[in-house]
């Protein structure tokens, strides 16, 4: 008897415990400041395929979290340098059903190939700042060698 109340007891501890290690991974993670964006991670389907997370910047790279995940780790990692952004669009069929209307898609060329990323329009005006930015002189070699 004793057994089967610890047992019921463990089970809400231990999801309150699964719950408490995502949340502190979450403001660990995004402690210097993030944004909340969906990335495509596979295309099988149609409209699917996305997955609810947070980007940080850091250095050049946009390091993209899932939300869900016990992983320290960046799921995808994205460099300033090599990311070009191809197209604009808004959500379409499936997509309608799990975006707000607030969300623009931008479909980028990286070197591992298309990349899908969806974002409010306020989110993607930082993006888009962070994208073209770039140190004083990097873009001009008019002051190099």
């Amino acid at each position: 008897m004793v057994e089967t109340i610890l047992v019921i007891a463990a089970v809400p501890a231990l999801a309150g415990l699964a719950l408490a290690v995502l949340f502190g991974r979450r403001t660990f993670l995004t402690r210097s400041g993030a944004m909340a964006m969906a990335m495509r991670i596979y295309r099988r389907v149609p409209g699917r395929g996305w997955a609810p997370g947070f980007g940080t910047f850091n250095a050049g790279r946009l390091a993209w979290y899932r939300m869900f995940s016990y992983s320290p780790r960046p799921h995808r990692t994205l460099d300033r340098a090599e990311l070009k952004v191809e197209q604009r669009r808004e959500p379409v069929g499936a997509e309608r059903q799990i975006f707000p209307p607030s969300v623009v898609i931008l479909c980028c060329q990286s070197p591992d190939g298309e990349v899908e990323v969806a974002m409010t329009r306020s989110a993607l005006t930082g993006f888009l700042s962070w994208l073209e930015a770039a140190p004083p002189g990097a873009a001009s070699d008019f002051y190099g060698n």
